[in-house]
Parts: structure tokens; C-alpha cells; sequence
């Protein structure tokens, strides 16, 4: 029988530490571990919960890893076209990690309506575009069907609809200029057949997507002829690793002249993944505080339980008892006052997110978050690494503390008790 543990369970039953001085403080320090517990688990449920969904929208519409020309890199627009005959295209199969890769072209254009105009992306796409990427976001109709003969079908933004006053099934007028001057735009009357809102104002404010074969024909390019590729990765946390791959091994190695460019998201967008970095730092800051909350309490909640069961040890140590065995007593009593404030804080934290990720209760702003609602990640290996990280770390802080009752002399606590 383990002695110390079986005292420190009497001392947790007993109907008199139930009701004794020390209840109170005890009660807090419960209270303050579940809360801590609570703040840390919501702050790093929701902190890689929105870096998450804004690294999916920016990869949505993008891919992982931009391939264009080097006349591309700094637009949204493709000036140059690029020959699908590439070793990387359909199959990406130099690089390991490669999920997916599709062939796109962007053009500027102007929507015009009876009562207003909007400049406009027109993002051309294929047959293997990856359109589950933005099945998510669809709000009213269906994707384009892009498998049969060309035909006028778009997804259009929910923002750049109402803004044009235009719904399902409408068609719209959509102008695209001509290289050259005094040149008549190219007329195209396009037919809304889904709307989207990914919430990323950036992106649908400026997008609407429809079949590539447009731009091919308007900028008079061959079937084989694309304005660039996106690439799908596994793994975005490799994302600078396999975009230094993916450029080594989409050049082409007998002419110079057709050096293309790569560009990942984290370089296109460097201002909303500086923006996602502080929220690292966020966490980091979070954490260190409840930490360092819960451990203060539970110090004050041992030195209060040491103190009032003085004669206790003083007895124990008369009977032969030894400082360190004194100590475990205590420090059993403590880890059983942590596991009870891990446990409440675990399932009012978990229940929180379970709440907001199906009814998404809490909403943002997406002008300032990129999201409408707080998005959630619960990563259970997290939270358990979280648990046996706060126990430790307390724990091991609470060593301190206990080390008061080496100063307890027997005969003293005994004679005065």
C-alpha cells in the first residue's frame, strides 16, 4: 500500500477539510485551474482554428503554390500564356507532397448592369479544377459545369452580386479591353448559375469564375495554352521547402529562355501570414499567464493546507516519518486539487467549442478577420499535452512551497498544538 497517497486520500474525504478554514481557498484554487484551463484550451482552439480557415481560403483561390511567367508574379492578371506540354502537368510527380495541380488564366473586365458596373477578375478555369475547394463557400445555385462544350455558366461573389443587384440565373454583360488602343471591348454575356461568399472581402470583391476557354479565345490563345498552374500541397507547414522543389523542378532544362516563376501564398499574401504569425505569439502569451495563475493559487492553497494540518505532520514525523514522505502527502492532496480543476476545465472548454462550431455563435467581423464566424480547431492531442503540461509544470513548482514542512519541528507542532 502506498502510505502517503492513502493519508492524502483520507485528508480529501475527511468531513472536517470539507468545512474547515482552508475550504474556501481550496474552492478558488479549483476554480481557478478550470478557468485557466478554459482560457487556454478556447485561445488555442480558436487560434489555429482561423489560421487554419484563412489558410484554406487563400489556398482556395490560389492554390499553395503559384507557377507563371515571370512577367505574372506581380499581378492578378495573365499577360503571357504558358504551354501546358510541361513534364509537372497533369501529374506533379518529381516532388513528393503534391496533392494537385490545375491550369488557370485571369483576365480584367468591367460587369456592367442597367444601374451599375464593377471591375472584375475573370479566373479562367479547366476541367480538373479542384471545385470542392469551393463547395464550402457556395451559398445559392451549383457549380458551372465546365465538362461539356463551352458555354457562359459563372460563379459569382455574393458581395459583387448584391453590389450589381444581380441574382441566380441573371445574365450579365461583362467587358474585356483589347490590347491596343482604340480597340472595341470584347462583349461576353455570361449566365449566373452559383454564388459564393467565402467571407474574404479580398477575394470576393474581385473574382468570378467561369470556363477558361473564354480568355483563351479573347486573348487568342491555343487550347494548350494557360496563364499559369496551381499547386496543391499536403502539408502546408513544407509549404517553403516544396515551393524551392516545385520551382527546381518546373524549369525547363534545354531552353533558358522559358524559365518560369514560382510563388507560394505565404509570399503572394507576406501581409495576412505576418498577420497569423501574431497569433502565435497570442497563445504563447495566454498560456504563460494561466499557467502562471493556476500555479500561484495552488501555492497559496498547499501553504494553507500545510499550516493547518501542522499537527498532523508534527505527529507523522514523531512516528518516524520522513520529510520527503511528509511532502508526498501533500503534494498528492495538490495533484488530486489540479486533476479536479483540469476536469472541470475540460469539459466547460470543450463544450464551449462544440457549441460554437456547430452554430457558430460567435461571429466576426470579416473586413478585419477574413471569417464571418470564430472557426475552431479541437485537436484532442493538443488539449492532452496541454493537461499533463499544466500538471507538471505545477507540480514541479509546488515542490517549493512543500518544502516548508522540513522546517516543522514535531515536538513544537505536538506542544502547541
Amino acid at each position: 500500500m502506498n502510505l502517503e497517497y492513502f493519508i492524502a486520500k483520507r485528508l480529501t474525504n475527511a468531513k472536517d477539510h470539507k468545512s474547515s478554514i482552508s475550504a474556501p481557498i481550496i474552492k478558488i484554487a479549483i476554480t481557478a485551474i478550470a478557468i485557466g484551463m478554459i482560457m487556454m484550451i478556447v485561445s488555442i482552439a480558436t487560434g489555429t482554428g482561423l489560421q487554419q480557415k484563412i489558410r484554406q481560403k487563400v489556398a482556395a483561390f490560389n492554390g499553395h503554390i503559384l507557377i507563371s511567367n515571370f512577367d505574372d508574379n506581380q499581378s492578378q492578371v495573365s499577360l503571357s500564356p504558358i504551354s501546358t506540354n510541361q513534364d509537372f502537368y497533369p501529374k506533379f510527380t518529381s516532388v513528393e507532397g503534391i496533392q494537385h495541380i490545375q491550369a488557370v488564366a485571369s483576365k480584367a473586365g468591367i460587369i456592367r448592369t442597367e444601374e451599375a458596373f464593377e471591375g472584375i477578375v475573370f479566373k479562367g478555369v479547366g476541367k480538373e479544377y479542384r471545385w470542392e475547394n469551393m463547395t464550402e463557400y457556395l451559398v445559392q445555385g451549383r457549380i458551372p459545369n465546365l465538362k461539356s462544350e463551352l458555354n457562359s455558366e459563372i460563379l459569382i461573389s455574393e458581395y459583387l452580386a448584391n453590389r450589381l443587384q444581380l441574382k441566380l440565373g441573371d445574365k450579365c454583360n461583362t467587358f474585356f479591353m483589347k490590347e491596343g488602343e482604340n480597340k472595341l471591348p470584347n462583349l461576353r454575356v455570361f449566365k449566373i448559375v452559383g454564388i459564393y461568399n467565402s467571407g474574404f472581402q479580398e477575394f470576393d470583391a474581385t473574382y468570378i469564375i467561369g470556363d477558361i476557354r473564354h480568355i483563351q479565345r479573347i486573348n487568342k490563345w491555343k487550347p494548350t495554352e494557360v496563364g499559369a498552374f496551381e499547386v496543391f500541397i499536403n502539408d502546408f507547414d513544407k509549404i517553403e521547402e516544396k515551393g524551392a522543389e516545385v520551382y527546381n523542378n518546373s524549369q525547363n532544362k534545354t531552353d533558358a529562355s522559358k524559365t518560369l516563376d514560382t510563388q507560394t501564398i505565404v509570399q503572394k499574401y507576406y501581409y495576412i501570414f505576418e498577420w497569423l504569425k501574431l497569433f502565435d505569439f497570442n497563445i504563447i502569451v495566454i498560456l504563460v499567464i494561466m499557467i502562471v495563475v493556476s500555479t500561484i493559487n495552488m501555492v497559496v492553497a498547499l501553504l494553507v493546507l500545510v499550516l493547518e494540518r501542522t499537527q498532523m505532520v508534527g505527529i507523522l514525523k514523531s512516528l518516524g516519518a520522513n520529510n520527503w514522505a511528509v511532502r508526498k502527502i501533500f503534494l498528492y492532496n495538490a495533484a488530486h486539487l489540479i486533476i479536479k480543476g483540469l476536469l472541470w476545465g475540460n469539459i466547460i472548454g470543450i463544450g464551449l467549442l462544440l457549441v460554437q462550431k456547430y452554430t457558430g455563435i460567435i461571429k466576426l467581423n470579416p473586413e478585419n478577420y477574413y471569417v464571418n464566424q470564430a472557426p475552431v480547431n479541437i485537436n484532442l492531442w493538443s488539449i492532452l499535452l496541454l493537461n499533463l503540461g499544466t500538471i507538471t509544470v505545477c507540480l514541479l513548482v509546488l515542490l517549493i512551497p512543500s518544502y516548508i514542512i522540513t522546517k516543522i519541528s514535531p515536538v513544537k507542532a505536538i506542544k502547541f498544538s
